[in-house]
This record gives C-alpha cells, sequence and structure tokens, in this order.
C-alpha cells in the first residue's frame, strides 16, 4: 500500500462497508464478455488490500444487463446511494466510472454523497477521495467522458444505421401487408387476403374520413385484419383479429405504406 493511499484510507472507513458495484450494459455483454465480469468480481480483493476484510465487502451485482444511462431502472445503483448517503459506506469500488454511471447528473449525485459521507471511490485506475479537491475534480472529469463516451457510441450506431438506410440496405420489421423478397426488396403481401384487408382499410377512410368509421365498417361486414406475430413460438406467422381503433390510426400513419423507407 503506498503512502498516498495509507494516507486515505482511516480507521473509520474500515469500519464501514465496502460496497462493489457490477454492472454490464446488455444481457449479451452478461453473457459473451465473462473477462469483463471476472475483473469487476476481482476488485473484491483490492478492498481486502487496502485493509477491509473479507466479510465487510457487499458485492451489488443486479443491475447486469441494465444500461448506465440513467439510474430510474437500476436497483443496484440505487441501492448504493441509499448506503452511501445513510453513511455506511466506507469505499465504493467499480471497474470504471462508466460501471458506476454514465449519466453526469447520477455521477454527480453520488458524488456529492460521497463527499458528505467521507466515503472513498475506487476504481481500476486508482483510490479517490471526494472530500479532496483534486480527486474529486478528476472523478469529475472521468464522469464527464463516460458520459460523452456514450454519446459516441450511439452517434457512431446512428450514423451506421443512417448510412445503410440511404443505400436502402437497413433491414427493418415492415408493417403488415408489406414483406421482404428473396432479393430484400420491399414487396407487397403474396397474401391476397392480406392484400384485401390493407387496401380496404385506405379505402374506407378516403371515403369516410374517420379512423372510427373504418372500425365501424370493418365490424358491420364482419372483417378482422391481420397482423404478423413479433415474439413467441409462433413468431413470424399471420394472425387475424378485430380491428380496434389504435391499429387503424398505427395503419394510416405509417410512412411505409406510402413507399418511405
Amino acid at each position: 500500500m503506498s503512502v498516498e493511499t495509507a494516507h486515505k484510507v482511516t480507521a473509520a472507513h474500515l469500519g464501514r462497508t465496502a460496497y462493489l458495484y457490477i454492472r454490464q450494459s446488455t444481457l449479451r455483454q452478461v453473457m459473451v464478455n465473462t473477462e469483463s465480469a471476472t475483473r469487476q468480481y476481482a476488485l473484491r480483493q483490492r478492498a481486502v488490500a487496502l485493509g477491509w476484510d473479507a466479510e465487510q465487502v457487499v458485492v451489488i451485482d443486479c443491475d447486469q444487463g441494465q444500461s448506465g444511462s440513467s439510474a430510474t431502472d437500476r436497483e443496484g445503483f440505487q441501492r448504493l446511494v441509499a448506503e452511501v448517503g445513510m453513511g455506511r459506506a466506507g469505499i465504493v469500488l467499480g471497474l470504471e466510472v462508466s460501471r458506476l454511471a454514465r449519466n453526469n447528473a447520477d455521477w454527480h449525485r453520488l458524488l456529492e454523497l460521497c463527499a458528505l459521507g467521507a466515503t472513498l471511490i475506487c476504481d481500476e485506475d486508482g483510490l479517490y477521495d471526494p472530500c479532496d479537491f483534486n480527486d474529486r475534480l478528476l472523478l469529475g472529469l472521468k464522469g464527464t467522458m463516460s458520459e460523452a463516451e456514450l454519446h459516441f457510441i450511439r452517434a457512431r450506431l446512428r450514423g451506421g444505421v443512417i448510412s445503410k438506410a440511404k443505400r436502402g440496405e437497413l433491414v427493418v420489421a415492415l408493417p403488415v401487408g408489406l414483406v421482404y423478397d428473396p432479393a430484400g426488396r420491399v414487396v407487397l403481401d403474396p397474401d391476397a387476403g392480406v392484400q384485401r384487408a390493407v387496401r380496404h382499410l385506405f379505402a374506407t377512410f378516403a371515403r369516410t374520413g374517420s379512423a372510427r368509421a373504418v372500425v365501424q365498417t370493418f365490424a358491420t361486414e364482419n372483417l378482422k385484419f391481420p397482423l404478423r406475430v413479433r415474439a413467441g413460438a409462433n413468431k413470424g406467422e399471420l394472425a387475424w383479429e378485430p380491428l380496434l381503433h389504435w391499429r387503424v390510426l398505427r395503419t394510416l400513419h405509417n410512412p411505409r405504406y406510402a413507399g418511405a423507407f
């Protein structure tokens, strides 16, 4: 243990619990990127090396598969913040800032609570005391960089999607009545019944000008409207259901029927 680290860790810190927060953004990462999980769990030994007993290290790993962009749906992070706020945490450990939060507001909220409760923060790079100005400045920069990284990731993904769309190569789920042919082009569903139902919906709306009138017409004529099952054992199969008002509106407002990509 370095002199600087020894100076930061006090008996008051060691008398409280060490909380290790573990998170990966998607369930795919949890299943595939096992090395990240191994590195995160290994931080328990870092807490022990700093002076905490192994029994004092509490692992919070219930946010696996949750994005760090918001604390709203992360029960584990909310629990961590609560424990810090109640003064029970001597140190918070995370592999990197992005594991804790990719949202600056959430990150600075945690920093503020750690400073008020004299709680240390430890990541793979080092040990920080939020009560120390220089450490807090560095932690703030780490949080800003983490949020910026998320922005760049989203920008790259969106750029790729837009680029594919401009080339006409973006494959997305199509509304009922449209399908992809073997060449990847969007064509009318070969099922004549599906074509008739979709055409009848648009023709009825053109005549009446009312979505509710479309629903009433289908009900009067005892007609049902098709849909493609999107999930489950019957995924991709065609189903027929009574036409509802919200389905009429969604169909009328869908730009794919007008030829938009």
